[in-house]
């Protein structure tokens, strides 16, 4: 395809960015969109086997604590998020069940909770109504130091990171630029993997495995590095 056309299809606005990045070459323009594309989709692959891994974490650690049916029961009268404090935790909660209806079960409720609804249960409020032991997912996590104390706080921040970049790719927001510069770099996007790849090692996963044959991160972030 010329590039006028792969331009009418994808729009100036957007091809903007990669034209100017790869000096007006318009061919190396369509090269490295397509290479943003295939980065976004390796980074995508690998955030979901993450964000279940860490629902699946969370949720076979309070199962035990708090029962098979935790979630349902913790908005319950006397449930552990039945507090006006966590008014937003309780609504997702409860529109997840609403929208199962008959086809409920504990699993699928699950399932159908966001990646945001995990990190949040990590969040203080959340943290401590629960019981302030989820860290116990964590059996690889690093010991605290003076300089930094690796806490719920800690986790929720790191999640956040995943949480936006999550979203990043949802929009279909390119993962090859310095942040706000139309410069190839995958600095932002190779920070981000080595994070999902080291909370998966905290969680005791052995990440190779689990993503044999799925990730070549590192082999379309050096093709766009060489462009």
């Amino acid at each position: 395809m010329k590039y006028r056309e792969f331009e009418k299809v994808m729009s100036h606005a957007r091809m903007s960015r990669y034209l100017q990045a790869c000096a007006g070459e318009s061919r190396k323009a369509m090269t490295l969109y397509r290479l943003n594309l295939r980065l976004s989709q390796e980074m995508f692959t690998i955030v979901s086997c993450f964000e279940i891994a860490l629902r699946n974490a969370i949720n076979e650690h309070y199962r035990l604590i708090h029962g098979n049916d935790w979630l349902q029961h913790s908005i319950r009268n006397g449930g552990i998020f039945d507090d006006k404090k966590f008014r937003y935790t309780k609504g997702v909660i409860n529109d997840a069940i609403q929208s199962l209806g008959v086809f409920y079960t504990h699993p699928k409720l699950v399932a159908e909770l966001g990646f945001g609804f995990w990190r949040y249960m990590f969040a203080n409020h959340q943290f401590r109504a629960a019981g302030q032991n989820l860290l116990q997912i964590f059996p690889n996590k690093p010991v605290s130091t003076p300089l930094i104390q690796y806490n719920s706080n800690y986790v929720f921040g790191q999640l956040e990171q995943i949480n936006k970049l999550r979203n990043r790719l949802a929009h279909h927001e390119p993962i090859c630029f310095q942040i706000g510069q139309p410069i190839i770099n995958t600095h932002f996007a190779n920070e981000h993997y080595q994070l999902i790849l080291t909370l998966f090692n905290w969680l005791g996963i052995n990440e190779k495995g689990l993503l044999y044959g799925l990730d070549h991160v590192d082999e379309v972030v050096c093709k766009i590095n060489s462009l």
